[in-house]
């Protein structure tokens, strides 16, 4: 039998898998907390200089005993005095580990295709967890700085692996609902951690206590299995029937006598056993890379922008990023709903919410600032929030879906990587209000538009069987402009 067969014996999401992709989400909470920790531990109070004359030009040694906070305040900047000419330093760290997201990508996803989803992810998280504490415990703003480089480094790499994990543990029919839940966790990890700041005040005190929910989720994953997908695209069909067994057997439904057919897989090393370069060669691949890679870019701007945002909207700050976590919750319901409509689809429903998001950050620059009424832009932010929260699950899912199981990670690492550029830029793009109130809002609005419309070049995968190998993918029929009848590597 083949894969999907075998998971229809073992239980394609029974008693393991549920106990599996639970902690896999719980993860999601720990990696949501290290994304946000720079907006509270980065917060700036109002302050007071004594002579303002000499505070321009001030190195922060010289600036520290003249500098008087007015809020009751801990943070990297009471500490280090990063104001006036240091107060780049902060959306620098933000940037940083938006940066260490990105080499993660590329490092992590290629390597957990070619030596296993499992010890890249047991491996990542361990050293997310050694340099977490690294930050808590910095002792000048370069060691921190640092330390959020190389926490993004890992984050980004688990991140990925986690949620291919939580997709190839189960059966094909529920990958929607796995990855939307580990995407809604996430936006719960950024609540939580609001409600965190608010119980914690003192930055280090905060860091501490965020990244130590890490050492339970490490002690909890060390009990995961390989994925089963990933042994049998690698041709480990033995091990992959193994794992599938001890499922079965936690499922109540035992498989003594499962065997996995032997054709058709790709080996360890052969010409179609994935890389970044399939992602090059492969003629339909490659466009619809370039189509993602904008798609994922145009997310994480808008959201990491709207997001890093909370912080500097009006109101309590805690209930801000509380609230910009809380107003994710009620898009994943939406999208499990939408994307398993013959009607609409993942390649429909993204492009659809992505342009909601820009049409929603376009309405924000004909309200008033200050308005009391019900629509202003705090919650036009929200309802952009809302709506990107939706199109990035999607994208997620529907990535997943585009790839073969033998270059999955590496497709996601990809596109994920140009993701991460976007989150670089995000911490910046609030700034741009020097320039003009509207301006950071018009960058969010055509990153909608342009990528819901781009995104509608991409195939539809609902009720398409998932793809494991290369040949798989060669003989799958043509659907749309970027799924059009690849070259075959022998025709070359």
């Amino acid at each position: 039998m083949d894969l999907e067969e075998a998971l229809q014996v073992v239980g394609e999401f029974g008693t393991y898998q549920k106990q599996a992709v639970v902690v896999l989400v719980l993860a999601q909470v720990y990696m949501a907390c290290q994304s946000m920790l720079i907006v509270l531990v980065g917060t700036t109070p109002a302050y007071q200089i004594k002579h303002p004359e000499d505070g321009a030009s001030a190195s922060p040694r010289e600036l520290g005993p003249q500098v008087i906070f007015t809020e009751d305040v801990d943070s990297i900047v009471t500490e280090w005095f990063l104001i006036k000419q240091e107060a780049y330093k902060v959306s620098l760290a933000g940037s940083l580990f938006f940066a260490g997201l990105l080499l993660g990508n590329i490092i992590f996803g290629p390597l957990s295709d070619k030596i296993g989803r499992r010890p890249v992810y047991l491996t990542g998280l361990f050293f997310e967890v050694l340099f977490g504490y690294v930050t808590a415990f910095a002792p000048n703003y370069e060691v921190f700085a640092a330390s959020r480089l190389l926490v993004g480094l890992m984050n980004g790499g688990i991140g990925l692996v986690c949620f291919v994990l939580a997709q190839e543990y189960v059966g094909k029919s529920y990958w929607a609902l796995t990855g939307t839940l580990t995407s809604m966790i996430f936006a719960v990890g950024i609540s939580l951690f609001g409600a965190l700041g608010y119980l914690i005040r003192p930055w280090r005190s905060l860091a501490t206590a965020a990244n130590s929910s890490g050492v339970l989720i490490f002690l909890l994953s060390v009990t995961l299995p390989e994925s089963p997908r990933w042994l049998y695209s690698q041709g480990r069909t033995e091990e992959a029937e193994e794992v599938l067994r001890v499922m079965a057997v936690r499922n109540g439904n035992p498989a003594n006598h499962l065997l996995l057919q032997r054709v058709g897989v790709a080996k360890p090393g052969s010409s179609c056993s994935g890389g970044l370069l399939q992602l090059l060669l492969h003629p339909v691949l490659r466009l619809r890379t370039l189509v993602l890679m904008y798609v994922w870019y145009a997310c994480s701007l808008v959201y990491y922008g709207l997001t890093l945002g909370a912080g500097e909207t009006s109101g309590n700050r805690f209930v801000n990023v509380a609230m910009y976590g809380l107003v994710e919750l009620p898009a994943y319901p939406l999208c499990i709903y939408f994307i398993n409509k013959d009607w609409a689809g993942r390649r429909k429903s993204m492009a659809s919410f992505l342009g909601l998001a820009g049409a929603a950050c376009l309405l924000t620059m004909f309200i008033p600032e200050n308005t009391g009424m019900l629509l202003n832009v705090t919650s036009l932010a929200l309802l952009g929030k809302l709506m990107v929260s939706a199109a990035f699950n999607i994208t997620y899912v529907y990535t997943a879906e585009l790839y073969p199981t033998v270059i999955r990670n590496a497709g996601l690492g990809v596109c994920s990587m140009s993701c991460r550029f976007g989150g670089i830029l995000a911490p910046f793009v609030p700034s741009m209000r020097a320039v003009h109130q509207s301006m950071p809002f018009t960058v969010f609005c055509l990153s909608g538009f342009t990528a819901g419309c781009l995104g509608l070049l991409l195939p539809e995968t609902l009720n398409q069987p998932a793809v494991d190998t290369m040949e798989e993918l060669e003989r799958t029929p043509p659907h749309r402009v970027l799924e059009s009848k690849p070259l075959l590597y022998e025709d070359r």
